[in-house]
């Protein structure tokens, strides 16, 4: 996927302004999830099940190799083509050798991040493949050429009347169908490519290195049908998805599903351990299973003393729907497939700061998103972390430097902060929204008007 992140206050500015309908259904979406997971975890111990959360996920990112080596062997026991691929480019050739060796021309395709990060579908296409998202929200978009809104809900930016628009559009349904006949619609066309497809492609939530199980969650149904009617089936697998053992896999399935949409577990779970017919597993399947296991960027944040905990995430989308400032815009405004909080901070981790500015910015720095992660990501600080980086580093603007610099002398300098407060407080608001870096500030707030006297006044006469 291009990455658009330096355009991310002109495009955000434009969704507030332009499409204010963007704003209302994302904001309805995510306010779904967050009371959802609410409920889910109310009789629980959240904070027990983070907490052990983080540590498996910590201990397997500091034993990574070791664990990745493990479940290769028992991939390959059963049958498996395992494929390491560091840059999106090598993922790219491995997908090409297998369409071309196996005259693939059709693909069904689950919902997968991972093959968004790096742009998979225009190149299967370039390479004469049709491809077909199979998850509804994923077909949505793909409809209408857009990549995905949110981690989780990927059309969440869209209303009932834009999918009944496309949808006339592209399958002739009536302008004012149902959503069950939306959905029919998209049924009725993805079950004839799952039955003429030849290659099956989909993720991986979590690969278990003690079983070489691979993990899928799902609600629709679509993902088993994508890796098992297909004579070809290849998963994606980032690097840090691994976990150590098989009874670690079942909390991780739980926290999973509550964090992101507040559901006791996802409607259906897969464990993909072999092609059909591999010793020990159902005969069912496909011919051939190709795990390729990805890196494009994860060993180089993984060796970031002050950023690699950004790799604990497990792709829940809980950030998102709590954060205050995703709500406002949506997913594209970040132009980088992951957005909000956790887009700050893997986006720089993956592809580099220089190319994400300003997502490590593009927070209120609340907390929200750290109260929420089901595998406690330090997510603020991980963001002062990259925006101390861009400040170090010279990326921010001159004049923001200048204006934090002398921000700084002043705030340092009591006698001359009290006399830049009484002058501020004469200035009227007009003034104030045209002073640098207020500008911004003051686009969507009211300036303070200041009457009477300052606090720092009131605190020298000693009145409580």
């Amino acid at each position: 996927m291009d990455v658009h992140s330096r355009d991310y206050r002109a495009r955000a500015r434009q969704i507030i302004e332009e499409t204010p309908e963007v704003r209302e259904a994302v904001n309805a979406a995510t306010q779904t999830f967050v009371d959802n997971r609410q409920k889910a975890f109310a009789d629980l111990d959240g904070t027990a099940l983070s907490r052990w959360a983080e540590r498996v996920k910590s201990h397997a990112l500091s034993h990574l190799a070791d664990y990745l080596e493990e479940a290769e062997a028992r991939l390959v026991e059963r049958g498996a083509h395992v494929h390491w691929a560091e840059t999106a480019s090598d993922v790219h050739q491995i997908f090409e050798c297998i369409v071309r060796e196996q005259g693939v021309k059709k693909a069904v395709k689950a919902k997968s991040m991972l093959s968004e990060e790096i742009g998979l579908n225009p190149f299967l296409e370039s390479c004469g493949v049709e491809v077909f998202e199979t998850d509804l929200g994923e077909y949505i978009i793909q409809l209408l050429g857009e990549p995905p809104s949110h981690i989780v809900g990927p059309s969440i930016h869209k209303s009932l009347d834009d999918t009944r628009v496309i949808f006339h559009e592209r399958l002739g349904t009536p302008r004012d169908a149902s959503p069950e006949r939306l959905a029919e619609a998209a049924r009725d066309l993805l079950r004839d490519a799952f039955l003429t497809a030849d290659l099956g492609i989909s993720g991986g939530n979590f690969l278990v290195a003690e079983t070489g199980s691979i993990a899928l969650i799902e609600n629709e149904g679509n993902i088993r049908l994508s890796t098992s009617v297909p004579r070809i089936h290849i998963a994606l697998v980032g690097i840090e998805k691994v976990l150590p053992k098989w009874a670690d896999l079942p909390t991780f399935l739980q926290v999973t599903a509550k964090s992101a949409t507040g559901q006791p577990v996802g409607c259906f779970v897969s464990m993909i351990q072999g092609p059909g017919g591999s010793p020990g597993d159902e005969p069912d399947g496909p011919e051939e299973l190709h795990v390729v296991l990805v890196d494009n960027g994860r060993s180089r944040l993984l060796a970031d003393p002050e950023a690699w905990e950004a790799l604990r995430c497990v792709r829940c989308g809980a950030c998102l729907n709590i954060c205050p400032v995703y709500r406002q815009t949506g997913g594209h405004a970040y132009g980088y497939v992951y957005s909000g909080p956790i887009g700050g901070i893997l986006g720089p981790g993956l592809v580099g700061l220089e190319e994400t500015l300003p997502l490590p910015f593009a927070s209120s720095a609340c907390g929200a998103c750290a109260d929420v992660c089901p595998v406690r990501i330090p997510i603020p600080d991980l963001l002062h972390v990259w925006r101390q980086r861009a400040v170090e580093r010279g990326l921010t603007s001159d004049v923001e430097r200048s204006v934090l610099g002398l921000l700084t002398s002043t705030a340092t300098r009591p006698r001359l902060f009290g006399w830049a407060e009484k002058a501020a407080g004469l200035l009227p608001a007009p003034v104030l929204r045209h002073l640098p870096m207020l500008r911004e500030w003051s686009a969507g707030r009211e300036p303070p008007r200041l009457e009477g006297p300052t606090f720092r006044e009131l605190w020298d006469e000693g009145i409580e």
